[in-house]
C-alpha cells in the first residue's frame, strides 16, 4: 500500500478482481469436497451466491426508488464524496439469502435456526439504524448506547438459549491441543464476541466491495477449518458458514468498485453476527481472532485513534493522531493509495489470515 497505485493493481479492474475472489473460494470449496469426506462446502456456497445475486439484480432498483440513498460524513476522505445517493440497506437483500441457504443445510441440526435468528435480529438492528440515519437525512441514526443495548439484547437472548441446550463449550479450543477453561465465563465473552465482531464488520465497511470481499473469505476459511477438524469437524455449521460466504460473494457483483449499493449497518452487525454465532456454536473462537483479523485492526485503529487524540488533547482541543483518519483503510487511502489497491490489500490479507488459521486449527 505505496503513495501510489502499484500497476498491478492498475492492471486488475474491480469487476475482474471479485471474480478472481470469486473462482478462488469455489476452488477451495471443491478441493475440500473432493479430498474431504466429511465435506460439502461447495453446493451452499453456489447456492447462497446465486440467490443473492438475484435478490441484488431484483432488489437495488427498487432500493433506489425508494430513495435509500447513503448520505457520506463529512469529514472523511473528499474522493467519497461521490458516492452520496448511492443505495444503501443491501444487506436487507443478502443476509436472507445466505441464511435460507444455510439453514437449510441440515434442517434436522436445532442450532441452525438459532443462528438464522440472531444473525436477522441483527440485521433488523442495522436496518433501524439506517433508516433512521436516512429518515433525518443524515449519517447517523440510532445513538451509539442504544445501538449497542439492542445489540447485546439479541445476544444474550441467543446465549441464553444456547447455553440452556448444551449448545455452548466450556472453553476455548486452542492449537496443540491446548483448551483455556472458562465455565460460565462464556457469557460475558460471548457477549463481548457479538459486539466486537459486529461493529468490527461495521468499521469495515467503508470501501467499496472491502468488507463484502473480507466476509466472504473469513466465512470460507471458518467453513474449511470446521470440515478440517478431528471427530468428523461440524459439517452443518461449515454448511451454513459456507452459505454466507456465497451469499457475499453474490452481493460483491454490486458492490465492487463503482458500488451500485452499500450493505450498510443493515449488512455489516449482520455479518459481525453471523461469524460470532458460528465461532461460539463450533468452538471456532480462535480461528475467528486470526482469520478475522482485518476486522479486528479496523476496530483497534479506531480504538487507538481516540484513545490518543483524547490522552493528549491539549486547551486548544487538539490532540495528536497515530493514523492519518480511521478506520485503518482511510489512512492508506489519505496516503495516496488507490481506493481499490486498499481494498485488494486487504483481501489478499484476510486470504493469508485464513491460511494461518488453517495451520493452526484447534
Amino acid at each position: 500500500m505505496s503513495s501510489s497505485p502499484s500497476a498491478a493493481s492498475q492492471r486488475v479492474p474491480p469487476g475482474l478482481a471479485a471474480a478472481l475472489l470469486t473462482a478462488a473460494l469455489i476452488g477451495a470449496a471443491l478441493a475440500s469436497d473432493a479430498w474431504l469426506p466429511n465435506s460439502a462446502l461447495c453446493l451452499p456456497l453456489l447456492l447462497g451466491a446465486a440467490v443473492s445475486l438475484l435478490a441484488c439484480r431484483l432488489g437495488v432498483p427498487r432500493l433506489r426508488a425508494l430513495k435509500l440513498g447513503q448520505f457520506i460524513r463529512e469529514d472523511g476522505p473528499a474522493g467519497h464524496r461521490s458516492k452520496a445517493g448511492t443505495p444503501t440497506m443491501g444487506g436487507v437483500l443478502v443476509v436472507p439469502a445466505g441464511v435460507v441457504v444455510g439453514a437449510l443445510v441440515s434442517p434436522s441440526d436445532p442450532r441452525l435456526p438459532a443462528v438464522a435468528l440472531v444473525v436477522l435480529a441483527y440485521m433488523l438492528i442495522g436496518g433501524f439504524d439506517d433508516w433512521r440515519s436516512l429518515t433525518r437525512r443524515t449519517n447517523t441514526g440510532l445513538t451509539p448506547r442504544g445501538k449497542l443495548l439492542l445489540q447485546a439484547a439479541a445476544a444474550l437472548a441467543f446465549v441464553g438459549w444456547c447455553w440452556s441446550r448444551g449448545w455452548l463449550a466450556g472453553g476455548i479450543a486452542l492449537p496443540w491441543a491446548l483448551v483455556l477453561p472458562l465455565g460460565l465465563l462464556i457469557w460475558p465473552l460471548a457477549l463481548f464476541v457479538f459486539l466486537a465482531e459486529s461493529n468490527a464488520t461495521n468499521l469495515t465497511d467503508g470501501l467499496d466491495g472491502l468488507a463484502a470481499g473480507c466476509g466472504a473469505v473469513v466465512f470460507t476459511g471458518l467453513a474449511l477449518q470446521l470440515v478440517l477438524r478431528g471427530n468428523g469437524g461440524d459439517p452443518a455449521m461449515a454448511g451454513f458458514s459456507a452459505a454466507m460466504a456465497g451469499s457475499w460473494l453474490g452481493f460483491l457483483a454490486v458492490n465492487r468498485h463503482p458500488a451500485r449499493v452499500f450493505m450498510g449497518d443493515t449488512g455489516s452487525l449482520a455479518m459481525g453476527a453471523a461469524l460470532s454465532a458460528i465461532a461460539l456454536l463450533s468452538d471456532s473462537l480462535w480461528p475467528l481472532l486470526l482469520m478475522g483479523g482485518v476486522f479486528l485492526a479496523e476496530s483497534l485503529s479506531v480504538i487507538v485513534q481516540v484513545w490518543v487524540f483524547k490522552a493528549t488533547k491539549g486547551p486548544d482541543g487538539q490532540g495528536k493522531r497515530v493514523l492519518r483518519m480511521a478506520p485503518l483503510h482511510h489512512h492508506f487511502e489519505l496516503g495516496g493509495a488507490d481506493e481499490q489497491q486498499v481494498v485488494l490489500g486487504f483481501w489478499l490479507v484476510s486470504a493469508a489470515l485464513v491460511g494461518l488459521g488453517l495451520l493452526l486449527i484447534p
